[in-house]
């Protein structure tokens, strides 16, 4: 064989070689996020926030980030396990209310006191998030945070009795979603009880309970217009009663794993940008399910008048007091709430 084909072969070699490398570089730089959550594939936070995340994640990076989700807990546990999931790799990525792992993320606990924070989806989520980048960070050593949101504001879904005032309050047995929540319940003279959302229909069916508190967004997936008839909610100017913080966690070293030009394209779509997402998707979802029970003869939604608002408020007061005066894990707690009514005050004044 001469020196030309010698050449030539090697060059074909070499070229192969070449290509397989590059190949296989390209595979490794390819990312799959798992993602859990607790509601079903059809729930808001999937369909309008995590899948156009998800498309956006592939988009940015040529199709080296893809997502794998799984709604409805479907790889085991339960709702309250999810912040464990992530921190210790069952999976990647998951998106899970705070009080549901009671005691996790104390200083965030401060979003959830009752008539603190304001309603809605994007001007609740705005609030988190400051209070999240200014005095909550410490909560969240264990994981990289991708958003942090409230849910707009629970509403109080019944069955049978309509409450309009604070005496119709008395006796209700409610469904609550966080410690706080529970505590502002039993404040108010109902009893709470605490169930993941996916019973809660089925729970008012049987009458095991009255009502449920829960955002406006999970009343269709949860088949809350199917139990319930009543609904009390606050006025827009009125602080809403409780809201559930929901988060976006990551777990750390799997972000701190990522090749660096997929954790850039990660971060540009997360934080401030994720929360507000999710906040404008709760808004617009908020407003449907509102126009559509409005208009339903079978349904009855009560604003509160600012007398009965006042009573609520005061009543439940001593929720706040109790958990501002706790010294638990050398928190100040005063500190916390003081600062998330300044950044409440800063955001209503814009």
């Amino acid at each position: 064989m001469n020196s030309k084909k010698i050449m030539a072969l090697l060059a074909i070699v070499w070229l192969s070689l070449s290509a397989q490398t590059q190949a296989a570089e390209q595979e490794k730089e390819k990312v799959t996020l798992r993602i859990m959550h607790f509601l079903p594939a059809v729930a808001n936070a999937q369909k309008n926030v995590l899948e156009p995340w998800c498309a956006d994640l592939a988009e940015q990076s040529g199709d080296r980030i893809e997502c794998q989700i799984y709604p409805s807990m479907q790889l085991g546990g339960t709702p309250a396990q999810l912040a464990d999931m992530a921190r210790n790799g069952v999976v990647d990525i998951v998106w899970t209310g705070l009080g549901y792992a009671a005691g996790r993320f104390p200083r965030s606990e401060a979003l959830e006191l009752p008539f603190v924070m304001p309603p809605g989806g994007v001007d609740g989520s705005e609030v988190a998030w400051e209070f999240y980048q200014r005095y909550a960070k410490d909560d969240f050593r264990d994981y990289h945070v991708l958003a942090i949101q409230s849910d707009g504001g629970g509403t109080l879904h019944t069955a049978r009795r309509k409450v309009a005032s604070l005496d119709d309050m008395k006796g209700l047995r409610v469904r609550a979603s966080t410690r706080l929540a529970s505590e502002m319940l039993t404040s108010l003279g109902a009893t709470p009880v605490s169930m993941p959302p996916a019973q809660i229909a089925d729970t008012l069916a049987k009458g095991v309970i009255d009502g449920a508190l829960a955002v406006w967004e999970v009343v269709p997936p949860t088949k809350l217009d199917e139990t319930t008839h009543y609904h009390m909610r606050t006025a827009p100017d009125q602080a809403t009663p409780t809201v559930t913080t929901l988060a976006v966690l990551m777990n750390k070293k799997r972000y701190q794993d990522l090749p660096d030009d997929l954790r850039v394209i990660v971060d540009r779509l997360s934080g401030e940008a994720l929360s507000r997402r999710f906040g404008e998707a709760w808004d617009v979802t908020i407003d449907q399910v509102v126009e559509q029970l409005s208009a339903d003869p079978d349904h009855e939604i009560v604003t509160l008048d600012d007398a009965t608002y006042q009573s609520m408020r005061e009543a439940s007061q001593r929720v706040t007091d109790e958990w501002v005066a706790s010294d638990k894990g050398g928190i100040d707690r005063q500190a916390l709430y003081q600062g998330l009514r300044d950044i409440v005050r800063e955001h209503a004044a814009r």
